[in-house]
C-alpha cells in the first residue's frame, strides 16, 4: 500500500537512540539542548523551545502571551482540532474564520475582519498543508487591530519565512510530519523575555532542570509561574537531529514530486483542482486535491485503496465536529465546508518516485471514471 504518509527513520536514527540510552540521561540534557539550538539557527533565530507536541506548543504560547477568559481568539475551522483545543485550555474563546476559497484554503483576512469584536485578543494562522500564509498581510491585520499573532506552523518547518510573522510559532514533529520524533513540537519566538517564559512553564515554572542543578552542584530551585510538563526528552531529541540535518532534502524531495503531481494530474484529471499554484512558498507537507462537485468521495477512496492507494482528509471542519457543534451550534463557513467536502489527500513523501506518483494520478483518473464517469467526460 502506498501511503499518505511515512516516516523516514533508519540506521542513523537507530544508531542515535543507542547513543542517547547508552549515556544514561535521557531526559531533558545535552541532545534536548542541541536540538533547540540547531532548529532555531534552521529558522534565523536565537533560539527554540523543544516540547512534547505542537499542542503543547500553542497552549504554552497562549498561556505566556496572558490569553485568558474573557477573550476571544480567531481560528481556522480547517485545521487539526488542537488548534482550537488549544484556545480551550486557556479559557479563551475560539472564534472561527473561512478559507479564502478552494484554490487558496488559507483563513481570509476579510472574514478575520468581520469576526472582530473588542474581546478579540489574538489570530492563529495555520499554513495549512505547508503553504505559507501571506505574511505582510497578516502583520498588517494584526497591527491594525492590536492583536497577537501566533502561526500554526505544524506543516512548514524549514520553510524560509515561517515562525517570522507575530508573537510566536508552533512546529511540530509528530509521526506523518516532514521531520519526526515521534511524538514532539517546537517554539520559536523572537521575543526574549516571552521565550524565557515558555521555556520555564513547559517544565512546571521551575528555575532550574535536573541537568542544570547536577553541573552546578546545588539542589535547590524555585517555581515562579504556573507551569505544565510538556518537556521533550533526549530519545526525542536524538532523534530529531539526525532528522534535521535531512529535512532541508527531503522538503526538495517533495517540492519536486509535488510538481509531477500538479503535470500528471493536469493531464489525466483535469476536473480536479489542485489548491495554490505551483510557485508558492512551502514545505509540501499534504497533497492536497479538491474533487468535482458531482464526484462520490468515499467510492472513489474504495477504489484507490483497491489500486493500493491510500488517502485520506484534511480535514473534517473542526466547527462541525460534535464538540464543537455542540459548544457553537450554527455556525456557517461556506467556503471551509465546500473545500472540506471535497478535498482528497494524496499520498506525498520522500520515500515515494515519480512512478509512484503516475501510479496514483493514473489511479485517481480510472476512479473518477467509475464512480463519476459523466463529470470525467465533460472535462
Amino acid at each position: 500500500m502506498l501511503l499518505v504518509s511515512e516516516p523516514a527513520l533508519g540506521i542513523d536514527e537507530k544508531e542515535a537512540l543507542v547513543a542517547a540510552i547508552d549515556s544514561g540521561w535521557i531526559t531533558m540534557g545535552d541532545r534536548v539542548r542541541e536540538f533547540e539550538q540547531t532548529f532555531a539557527r534552521m529558522h534565523g533565530a536565537e533560539d527554540s523551545i523543544a516540547v512534547g507536541s505542537c499542542t503543547a506548543a500553542l497552549h504554552l504560547i497562549l498561556h505566556a502571551l496572558g490569553v485568558g477568559p474573557g477573550d476571544e481568539v480567531l481560528v481556522p475551522s480547517l485545521t487539526f482540532v488542537a488548534t482550537a483545543n488549544a484556545v480551550l485550555y486557556v479559557g479563551a474563546r475560539p472564534v472561527f474564520v473561512d478559507v479564502q476559497s478552494g484554490a487558496v484554503p488559507l483563513m481570509s483576512a476579510a472574514d478575520a475582519l468581520r469576526k472582530c469584536t473588542s474581546r478579540t485578543k489574538a489570530v492563529i494562522l495555520m499554513h495549512f498543508g505547508g503553504y505559507l500564509a501571506d505574511r505582510e498581510e497578516w502583520q498588517a491585520f494584526a497591527r491594525s487591530k492590536g492583536l497577537l499573532l501566533i502561526e500554526d506552523a505544524a506543516h512548514a518547518p524549514g520553510v524560509k519565512g515561517v515562525g517570522t510573522f507575530g508573537d510566536a510559532a508552533a512546529f511540530s514533529f509528530y509521526g506523518n510530519k516532514n521531520m519526526t520524533t515521534a511524538e514532539g513540537g517546537a517554539i520559536i519566538t523572537r521575543h526574549r523575555i516571552l521565550n524565557d517564559m515558555i521555556k520555564r512553564a513547559r517544565s512546571h515554572g521551575m528555575t532550574t532542570n535536573t541537568r542544570q542543578r547536577l553541573v552546578s552542584r546545588s539542589p535547590e530551585y524555585d517555581v515562579t509561574l504556573l507551569g505544565f510538563n510538556y518537556r521533550m526528552d533526549e530519545l526525542r531529541a536524538a532523534v530529531g537531529l539526525v532528522q534535521l540535518r535531512k529535512l532541508a532534502g527531503w522538503n526538495d524531495t517533495r517540492r519536486h514530486l509535488s510538481l509531477h503531481y500538479r503535470r500528471r494530474l493536469a493531464e489525466r484529471c483535469p476536473s480536479v483542482l489542485v489548491p495554490f499554484n505551483a510557485s508558492w512558498v512551502s514545505a509540501h507537507h499534504l497533497m492536497p486535491v479538491v474533487l468535482p462537485a458531482a464526484s462520490a468521495r468515499q467510492p472513489l477512496i474504495e477504489q484507490l485503496s483497491k489500486r493500493g492507494v491510500q488517502t485520506t482528509i484534511h480535514y473534517p471542519p473542526v466547527h462541525r465536529l460534535t464538540f464543537y457543534q455542540d459548544q457553537y451550534p450554527g455556525i456557517s463557513l461556506p467556503n471551509t465546508e465546500d473545500f472540506c467536502g471535497r478535498e482528497l489527500t494524496l499520498p506525498l513523501h520522500p520515500a515515494m518516485t515519480p512512478a509512484d506518483v503516475d501510479h496514483v494520478a493514473d489511479s485517481l483518473a480510472d476512479g473518477l471514471q467509475a464512480t463519476c464517469p459523466a463529470e470525467v467526460e465533460q472535462a
